[in-house]
């Protein structure tokens, strides 16, 4: 409840901060509007919520830009290797989940818990992930994620 709770007032903040800019931006042409930056709460990835923006799972831009090579090169990633794992990013990674490890989602980029429940079974057979297939994205899955791309 807390991360649905959690995303919540992060979504709802940001689209707050962001329409107070645009009407600030539309009463007053002259005055340049800085854009607004989102709040640095973590991404909240659980059994009840979906991220559709950057969703790095614990990964530093350096690795995230190794994972992306192997999902350029094997898994249809097509956008930049720039270390931010966003939309395009996480269809190619259920693209493979889809292919080998039980996914059976959209293939919409939306980081889930079907998506992470996948992604969990994928470092449970391989990587050494302990933890319980429950879909959320917690430091075990994060740290199983990290031995993957440390071997790339």
């Amino acid at each position: 409840m807390r991360a649905i709770t959690w995303t919540f007032v992060t979504v709802a903040t940001t689209v707050g901060l962001a329409a107070g800019g645009m009407a600030t931006a539309s009463a007053t042409p002259t005055t340049p509007v800085a854009p607004v930056a989102p709040a640095s709460a973590p991404a909240a990835v659980g059994a009840e919520s979906a991220v559709a923006a950057v969703v790095n799972l614990g990964l530093n831009a350096e690795e995230a830009k190794k994972l992306q090579i192997v999902q350029r090169d094997y898994w249809g990633y097509n956008g930049a290797i720039d270390g931010q794992l966003g939309t395009n990013s996480w269809k190619a990674m259920q693209r493979f989940l889809a292919a080998h490890w039980g996914y059976g989602g959209a293939i919409d980029g939306i980081v889930g818990s079907e998506t992470v429940k996948s992604l969990q079974r994928w470092l449970q057979s391989n990587w050494g992930y302990e933890g319980a297939i429950d879909g959320i994205a917690g430091p075990a899955t994060k740290a199983a994620l990290k031995r993957y791309v440390a071997t790339l």
